[in-house]
């Protein structure tokens, strides 16, 4: 596994990219981690000098990529019918060979797969990141996964997603690189969201001046665990805690089955008025500003955990399962004093335990919560920061044309 030093970019890649052209793959550029990276890197690339392609169906981060200086390439990246990924895979090599593609990266499997065969026919250089955990119940499903530890180099978006790709594929491990994902340090932080646009998000949600609001912000899908946060409610609800709002704050993705489930457990626990569901959120700065904990529920690891970072950049208490890449984006005891922690860690599917840990974070001192935001900032400065994600994956890049696809 290599490893990327801090800062090498600003050494020299930076010049060495100008008039350079990478095209990133994805299936669409809606809400996700995957999509915010790939408008990240685009921005990163055009700022550098360089020509930032992304060939996708589309979605709401279109204009986003657009105004940040990358090019739209319109393309049927989210099929996975073999037949039409067989074509896609001659249409991609066409578009490698007109656009003069220096760098192809592959942010989802089925698109590696067109990638990987459009990067075989033009001899490009083929990145893969990895920006989850894929689940593999059968050597089939096995072998579409394996599609992204096939790339020239394979990003991980964590160490814990970096040790799940070399359990399951061990020759992809000379090629691996960790770039946890950044977090754009100037639009998350206090100073830069305006008390109207944190009244603004209150009033949106119907919450009361006086109520305080422990946020869920994540697609609206069983294994985030908003059923383990309606079950939290009710139980401090019987304690007697009623001054707290809890958001759901995500989409459905068509999921309609689910959401009535959440309804109908919110109306079974009486706490119709106290949990509301608010559909997706464009402003999340604001969103945390307007929150005093973020409740990260999963019930499954998460390869990151991106807005267990955000809202520590934002100072605003977060806890979280106690899975995954946890260890790496959160700091608690035990692997870090008392005195260190930058957040609360709970076990999976424990109501009762996140009931707990909320009651105790919503009466801690101002003192206490402030020591411990500007210590939960700190980390993140020094860990996940935008700069230091682009900076790390844009060597890459520098790297694999200077050396022809070898790295």
């Amino acid at each position: 596994m290599r490893q990327i030093a801090r800062g090498a970019f600003e050494t020299g890649g930076r010049s060495f990219l100008a008039g350079r052209t990478v095209l990133q793959i994805i299936p669409r550029l809606d809400a996700g981690g995957a999509e915010r990276t790939t408008i990240d890197i685009a921005a990163a690339l055009a700022e550098a000098g360089a020509r930032a392609l992304v060939a996708t169906e589309g979605g709401r981060l279109v204009s986003e990529l657009q105004a940040k200086g990358g090019i739209w390439i319109p393309f049927p990246a989210a099929t996975k019918n073999p037949l039409l990924m067989w074509l896609n895979a001659r249409r991609l090599a066409k578009i490698i060979q007109r656009e003069n593609v220096d760098v192809l990266h592959a942010r989802s499997r089925a698109p590696a797969w067109v990638a990987l065969g459009a990067a075989g026919k033009t001899k490009t250089p083929f990145v893969t990141t990895y920006h989850g955990s894929y689940s593999a119940q059968s050597s089939l499903k096995q072998l579409y996964n394996s599609v992204m530890a096939r790339g020239d180099v394979v990003i991980a978006n964590s160490a814990y997603t970096a040790s799940l790709i070399t359990g399951a594929y061990p020759f992809a491990e000379e090629r691996m690189a960790v770039i946890h994902r950044g977090t754009d340090l100037r639009r998350f932080a206090r100073t830069a969201v305006d008390t109207a646009r944190v009244q603004r998000m209150r009033k949106s949600w119907d919450v009361g001046p006086e109520d305080r609001v422990i946020l869920l912000a994540a697609r609206l899908t069983a294994w985030k665990g908003q059923k383990i946060l309606i079950e939290a409610a009710r139980l401090l609800a019987e304690r007697g805690v009623t001054d707290v709002r809890y958001i759901l704050a995500g989409d459905d993705q068509g999921r309609s089955g689910y959401v009535r489930e959440l309804d109908a457990a919110i109306e079974k626990a009486n706490l119709k008025g106290l949990v509301t569901r608010v559909g997706h959120v464009t402003d999340m700065p604001a969103a945390l500003a307007a929150s005093a904990v973020l409740a990260v529920t999963s019930t499954e690891p998460e390869a990151f955990g991106r807005s267990a970072v955000e809202a520590q950049a934002m100072g605003t208490q977060v806890v979280v399962t106690d899975l995954g890449a946890v260890a790496e984006t959160v700091l608690t005891p035990p692997r870090v004093t008392r005195d260190n922690r930058t957040g609360w860690t709970i076990p999976p599917n424990d109501p009762q335990a996140l009931a707990d840990v909320l009651e105790a974070i919503l009466v801690m001192g101002a003192a206490g919560r402030d020591a411990l935001a500007e210590r939960a900032r700190n980390h993140v400065e020094r860990s996940f920061g935008l700069e230091k994600m682009c900076g790390q994956t844009l060597e890459i890049y520098s790297r694999l044309i200077e050396h022809s696809g070898r790295w």
